[in-house]
């Protein structure tokens, strides 16, 4: 392990970090805001106290890794400027990864309720630059376990067989990406020197798909032709605006990607950003054709 850098991953909502494939042979410490969770089975992961809500806690564990990895929720987005506090006093952090995990906030335009949690990951990079911390941010664009397993249909739990609702025309371009490899590129990027203050894109090229080559694709597995239900931009807006708070900002986010393309709408451009699938050509992404198989 030597040469590789030591990574803490702070709130430790998104489980698929807690694997030894997946951190790659790095020693890696899992905090929550409930306390440090270990999976005891792999020797790879040690206890490391620290309280997010304690500074003089967490700079003591943050004082014995490398890297702070966020994966703070919703709730907690805010309170990233106590590791930016506690990463600014321990000095030797190598890198930190804000938690965002979705479509880039500095150029795209949501609508609330997510504009608001946006605004707060724009203040947190704000925040992290403006403390000269090394950082990388990963954009991880559409879950495909929230999104692609149901085809975005409200209420199910797999790919509709009958009638689908398409948001917009469906011809807006979006990205879909596995969870497991959002977690395995934002690991390789650790010690990888191309990814120190910019974003990483996760837009593998065969997870670029319009809601309606989605579509005749999962037509064309099941052998059936679907009916399809239209709903217009300004209909899919208003049903946002309607719905009772707190509404689901992922939900959000994919209606408004659907109908926008936000997360291919603009050219990545090396003073800003990179993309994962270039950076790492020889890892074996999920395709979007592989996952929707799981389905058939």
């Amino acid at each position: 392990m030597a040469g590789k850098s030591k990574i803490m991953i702070m709130g430790a909502s998104h489980r698929k970090f807690h694997r030894h494939r997946q951190c790659e042979g790095r020693p890696c410490y899992i905090h929550s805001h409930k306390g440090v969770h270990t999976l005891r089975s792999f020797q790879i992961y040690h206890d490391q106290l620290g309280d997010l809500y304690d500074h003089e806690s967490l700079v003591k564990a943050i004082r014995q890794v490398d890297v702070v990895i966020s994966t703070v929720g919703f709730a907690q987005l805010g309170d990233q400027v106590k590791f930016i506090a506690a990463i600014k006093e321990v000095g030797s952090i190598k890198k930190f990864y804000p938690s965002e995990y979705g479509y880039d906030v500095d150029r795209a335009q949501p609508v609330e309720p997510v504009k608001t949690y946006s605004a707060i990951k724009a203040q947190i990079r704000r925040a992290t630059e403006a403390e000269g911390i090394p950082h990388t941010y990963i954009i991880s664009n559409c879950f495909n376990g929230y999104f692609l397993q149901t085809m975005s249909q409200p209420g199910a739990t797999v790919p509709p067989r009958d009638k689908l609702v398409i948001l917009g025309d469906g011809n807006a371009k979006v990205v879909f990406n596995d969870e497991h490899d959002i977690t395995n590129y934002t690991i390789k990027t650790v010690d990888d020197s191309r990814t120190v203050n910019k974003c990483v894109y996760i837009n593998p090229p065969s997870n670029i798909y319009s809601f309606n080559e989605l579509v005749s694709l999962w037509e064309k597995k099941i052998g059936k032709t679907l009916e399809k239900v239209y709903l217009s931009e300004d209909q899919v807006l208003k049903n946002i605006e309607e719905s009772p708070f707190p509404k689901q900002p992922d939900v959000v986010n994919l209606s408004f990607d659907l109908c926008k393309g936000r997360t291919t709408n603009f050219e990545i451009k090396p003073s800003f950003g990179v993309e994962a699938s270039q950076l790492y050509p020889s890892f074996k992404y999920t395709t979007v054709d592989e996952y929707l198989d799981r389905f058939v």
